[in-house]
């Protein structure tokens, strides 16, 4: 799949948007885009597939305008690919490798012009980590965002072995990394989460002691408290009253209610290659959404998908079957 830098085509096809709004109107196919050029730093990946997150519509709907960058946007922060070409300063990577990452280091402070939904893209190699050879590309593409905020959330709360955790939409992308994290990798004592009726037996899947039918139950109202309470969908104050009175409570969702630490990710390749062992050895696996893998072509049908809301895990785009 690798091709040398000799025959590397100087224009591709991306899919990308020239104004803001909704997917459905704004998103289009342009087959005449340059390949980009790269910084010293840079890789250049040949991209088999992208993964897309609520970030990615979101931005395209506009909501990060002040402190976005230029349009035309090609969308896209997850990427699985084959290095084609390497900037002069890059230690890390050669022609040839197969790797992953999240492409922009800040999520919206200037994310990058030209993103991963394209047939290559330039990425820095400090944002970039080896792909773990028990992973498809698809399953790769899923993971970088998602399970890199889990990891930046848990850091953050100070969650430790024998810690317990809430865990607030836990079949979604991240949360259903979140799970896995808290259990395999810090050793949780105890793990709930909630979901609708439907996934609760996936919860169970992913290692939750405690699945919790939010249409059925409030999670607020449990008699028992958490050390942690990650808030991965938005619920303010209700998450603050799971929580011990010295515990914390972390959350991805604006605006966020003190005490609640609200944090944004800042992308970082070692960061995958410390969750690689636990990748390779399948103690904790990528959750793609069984409808959720859609051809490049497919491109505004997954976008829509996603936009749903009831996407179980990931949705991820493949540009090479």
């Amino acid at each position: 799949m690798a091709s040398s830098t000799a025959n590397l085509p100087s224009k591709m096809k991306a899919w990308a948007y020239s104004e803001y709004g909704k997917s459905s109107e704004v998103l289009k196919l342009n087959p005449d885009f340059d390949v980009p050029k790269l910084n010293d730093d840079q890789v250049l990946v040949k991209v088999v597939a992208a993964g897309i997150n609520p970030v990615d519509f979101k931005r395209m709907l506009g909501y990060f305008k002040a402190t976005d960058s230029p349009l035309p946007t090609i969308p896209g922060y997850d990427v699985a690919g084959v290095v084609v070409k390497v900037g002069s300063k890059v230690k890390k990577f050669k022609e040839g490798d197969e790797v992953y990452g999240d492409i922009n280091e800040k999520a919206l402070d200037k994310p990058k012009q030209f993103g991963s939904i394209a047939e290559y893209t330039a990425v820095e190699e400090k944002l970039l980590a080896l792909k773990p050879k028990k992973l498809s590309f698809i399953e790769a593409a899923g993971l970088p965002l998602a399970i890199e905020t889990a990891h930046e959330g848990l850091e953050l709360s100070e969650f430790s072995t024998g810690k317990s955790i809430l865990v607030l939409g836990g079949a979604g992308g991240v949360g259903s990394l979140i799970i896995q994290l808290a259990k395999q990798m810090y050793g949780a004592s105890k793990v709930a989460a909630t979901s609708s009726t439907g996934k609760l037996e996936l919860l169970k899947s992913l290692g939750a002691d405690l699945p919790i039918d939010y249409t059925k139950q409030n999670f607020e109202d449990l008699p028992e408290k958490f050390d942690v309470v990650y808030d991965t969908v938005g619920h303010g104050e209700k998450a603050l009253k799971a929580m011990k009175e010295e515990g914390k409570t972390v959350t991805i969702v604006p605006p966020g209610i003190p005490p609640a630490i609200l944090f944004i990710l800042t992308s970082n390749g070692a960061v995958l290659e410390e969750l690689n062992p636990y990748l390779e050895c399948g103690k904790i696996k990528p959750i793609i959404d069984p409808k959720g893998v859609f051809p490049f072509s497919q491109t505004p049908q997954a976008f829509a998908y996603l936009e749903t809301g009831r996407v179980i895990g990931k949705v991820v785009i493949s540009l090479i079957p």
